[in-house]
């Protein structure tokens, strides 16, 4: 088995990063530049605002199958999957 500290620091990088995609995602895109996003459209609605109502949620459950996948890979790496 390979140092646990190690697989830790490697599953608290993986988190961090997709926190920080999920963070960007909900408050930046969907609050604090949404009036530069309304300028774009997508299927007749504004950019914000599909941030903001639906595209955050898309990113959220897309960054569940990808963190799934990215810690199915660590466990393997480690020794450590069931």
């Amino acid at each position: 088995m390979k140092d646990l500290n190690l697989y830790w620091k490697k599953n608290l990088k993986i988190m961090a990063v997709l926190l920080s995609i999920w963070f960007f995602v909900s408050y930046f895109c969907g609050i604090i530049i949404v009036d530069v996003l309304n300028k774009i459209m997508i299927g007749g609605f504004p950019l914000g605002f599909w941030f903001a109502q639906q595209g955050s949620m898309f990113v959220f459950v897309a960054l569940i199958f990808v963190y799934c996948n990215l810690m199915e890979k660590l466990d393997k790496e480690f020794d450590v999957d069931e």
